[in-house]
């Protein structure tokens, strides 16, 4: 009983963040869900799939939001292996900030 109500609490906020986003949120997060979720998470609550990368409601404690802007223009690199190389568009840029903002 005590799982059933936890599952129906999460499926609950995790419905109402989404009734409440913004067409750019959402816009963002189906891109996060499609280029991202299989190493982060991309919501409130789960874990990461992969344990070395950071679920996406942590980043606004690691970099100001507003910064990775810049970065996601330029293309992110990093120092491990499983993360691809990627760029994103300015339209894109907007929504994943927009996305990522709302996970603060």
């Amino acid at each position: 009983m005590q799982y059933l109500l936890g599952y129906m609490a999460i499926t609950l906020a995790l419905m109402t963040s989404a009734i409440a986003a913004s067409p750019a949120e959402q816009r963002g997060r189906t891109f996060a869900q499609t280029n991202c979720a299989r190493c982060h998470s991309i919501d409130r609550v789960t874990p990461s799939p992969l344990k070395i990368a950071p679920p996406f409601r942590t980043l606004h404690k690691r970099y100001p939001v507003d910064t990775l802007a810049e970065a996601f223009a330029e293309g992110i690199y990093t120092g491990h292996p499983t993360m691809p190389v990627f760029q994103l568009d300015p339209g894109q840029i907007s929504d994943l900030i927009s996305y990522l903002k709302s996970l603060e």
